[in-house]
């Protein structure tokens, strides 16, 4: 299932449209592993890795558009990033916009973290045609983030959320998202290799 038309697919594809996705993605990674220093730093060393998720997601795009650039593909990658990307980006817009309406009040700075991680989501999705990846390597995308909202809400390595009064419900549409996430990327990709001529 692809949305992209084939003259969109034509700029998707270009060389230089690839370099300023690489870019802005690379941008946005660095930026966000800053917007994660205080929460590093105040986490134990060995859950580090499991903190920054959006960061890591949108790291994860940057290298699959680097291996574009560079006429290779790596299905595990795309698989990754797909999954990761469409989670993360869409748990944070609901974050945001749940305490938008409980507060009755919006931030400055979160409306540059609606449009980012709305676009983290966004991305992949539109370059789904691209991929190279079947259901054979799904289940490595759900240990990761099945793992990761074990970890994440089990030991509180949760990204920070401006209070914990909606703790309870955001652990339980993590998990949820997490799942339907799974979903819509089977969905949208083929069961087996031979499928993916279909995509083209």
């Amino acid at each position: 299932m692809n949305w992209s038309t084939p003259l969109l697919r034509t700029t998707l594809d270009s060389r230089p449209f690839l370099w300023f996705l690489f870019i802005a993605n690379l941008l946005g990674s660095i930026y966000g592993f800053i917007w994660y220093g205080d929460q590093l730093a105040d986490t134990p060393w060995l859950w580090n890795f499991f903190v920054p998720d959006s960061p890591t997601s949108s790291s994860l795009f940057t290298l699959v558009v680097l291996l574009w650039l560079l006429g290779k593909h790596s299905p595990v990658l795309e698989m990754l990033s797909m999954v990761t990307n469409i989670k993360y980006g869409i748990w944070a817009c609901g974050v945001i916009v749940t305490y938008w309406i409980a507060d009755k009040e919006v931030h400055p700075a979160n409306l540059m973290l609606l449009a980012s991680h709305g676009a983290m989501a966004f991305e992949v999705l539109l370059y789904n045609y691209r991929y190279r990846f079947t259901w054979s390597v799904l289940w490595i995308g759900a240990v990761w983030l099945l793992f990761n909202d074990f970890v994440d809400y089990v030991y509180g390595i949760h990204p920070w959320l401006q209070d914990n009064r909606f703790l309870p419900e955001v652990t339980f549409w993590t998990i949820i998202l997490s799942l339907a996430t799974l979903t819509l990327v089977a969905v949208l990709r083929p069961k087996e290799i031979t499928r993916l001529a279909r995509l083209k």
